[in-house]
């Protein structure tokens, strides 16, 4: 439903707008307690998104231009 609505909408698809992202130096982090409660493994990650604690997060976040927690 999302993808027709963006479709329809003329967004770009979530990968080409991904994809945009990575080119212009957007990191992903995911944050390992999350990862470690949810029972998500390393493995099930999309490539180019780091492991991540809140220090990492932190001094990323401190640094950064734009920030974005989700």
């Amino acid at each position: 439903m999302m993808r027709f609505i963006m479709k329809n909408k003329g967004i770009d698809s979530l990968e080409t707008l991904r994809q945009q992202e990575i080119d212009n130096g957007v990191e992903f982090i995911a944050c390992q307690m999350s990862m470690d409660v949810m029972g998500v493994k390393k493995e099930e990650l999309l490539d180019n998104v780091r492991i991540g604690g809140v220090a990492t997060y932190m001094e990323r976040a401190e640094n950064a231009g734009l920030n974005l927690f989700i």
